[in-house]
């Protein structure tokens, strides 16, 4: 498969994730021994968090390109950006290089196309809930993504920063994750989209009666879909 670059760490946990789902989707694709070909360039997240909180979008996105020209000089053949936050910053990646960027916003959109759900509830961090990068990119597919109330969005990015950015799953934060969507549901929201990569470490579609749109396993299927693709195409 052709080479796959990664840019991570934003954090690890989610990151690790990635990694392992990836190579469980080559080896069931391509059985025995198979592993996925991968680059991962793995940033240290506490600048890149101080950058969102403060507002400081320019320097993550420079962080963000020289990252991903990193990967494009060694030679990857696709980019995944392993953070749903940070998309709101792919476009500095798509003008720095010229190498095929998959972007999971889009992925995730399709993937909702093809399901019942067309007013799903987006739990992500405070950036991605509030602002309009992603919701905006979700509706050009014909997606109305609904977000918590003020309150829940607190929790919900609390919960995110404090505890599975850095590794901790606790009981209380996922009933009050379930509290959350069921209170969406009785406002009309048909589905959840788990729009952060850590909230996949908390919830799952197990949890739920409605749709649930892991990010994360939607973005890795899209990459080995890419990858074996150009594979098959150059052989």
């Amino acid at each position: 498969m052709t080479t796959i670059g990664l840019i991570g760490g934003m954090s690890w946990e989610s990151t690790a994730v990635y990694y392992r789902l990836l190579n469980e989707g080559v080896r069931q694709r391509q059985g025995g021994l198979h592993s996925a070909d991968l680059l991962l360039h793995s940033l240290d997240f506490a600048p890149i968090a101080e950058m969102q909180s403060s507002g400081n979008w320019a320097s993550a996105g420079a962080a963000m390109a020289e990252s991903a020209r990193r990967l494009e000089r060694a030679g990857v053949g696709c980019i995944l950006l392993c953070t749903n936050t940070m998309h709101k910053l792919a476009d500095k990646i798509t003008t720095a290089t010229n190498v095929p960027f998959l972007h999971l916003a889009d992925v995730t959109a399709k993937a909702i196309r093809k399901s019942a759900s067309r007013r799903p509830l987006l739990l992500a961090t405070r950036f991605t809930m509030e602002q309009d990068f992603y919701r905006d990119r979700l509706a050009a597919f014909g997606v109305e993504a609904v977000v918590p109330d003020v309150a829940e969005r607190n929790d919900v990015h609390r919960i995110i920063y404090e505890e599975l950015c850095q590794g901790r799953v606790e009981p209380a934060s996922k009933a009050r994750y379930l509290e959350i969507v069921a209170d969406a549901l009785k406002r009309g929201a048909d589905g959840v989209i788990l729009g952060c990569t850590e909230i996949t470490l908390l919830v799952s579609q197990a949890d739920f009666a409605v749709p649930v749109f892991d990010t994360t396993a939607l973005h890795v299927e899209a990459a080995l879909d890419f990858g074996l693709e150009a594979e098959s195409q150059a052989a």
